[in-house]
């Protein structure tokens, strides 16, 4: 989606090394997430994110992601719908973490 706000992994990668992180919202499925996760992020599947709107700070920078971007860009653009100002897709997902800053992390197709 291009035409939400987001971010490459180096800038969350220093993000969450600043003095204020980033909340990172991982939107993929549980399955998914049991797979891989990026540490500290919080997972709420796409299909649930309304119901959990209370639990994401509007005054906070807030990260979503999912495997390459697709579900997280609809995410963001939900939450902007929703009034929030400070929120980014990660550019490539999971998948561009695994690959750019923590190999460690399993890919999956």
């Amino acid at each position: 989606m291009s035409d939400v706000p987001f971010i490459e992994v180096e800038q969350l990668r220093d993000m969450l090394n600043s003095a204020a992180p980033p909340v990172v919202v991982d939107v993929r499925e549980k399955w998914e997430n049991d797979l891989c996760q990026i540490n500290g992020s919080k997972l709420i599947p796409l299909g649930s994110l309304p119901a959990h709107l209370a639990e994401l700070p509007k005054d906070q920078t807030i990260v979503m992601h999912c495997h390459h971007g697709g579900r997280s860009g609809r995410a963001v653009a939900y939450l902007l719908q929703q009034g929030y100002a400070k929120v980014f897709n990660l550019k490539g997902g999971i998948h561009a973490w695994s690959e750019r800053i923590d190999p460690t992390i399993k890919a999956y197709q």
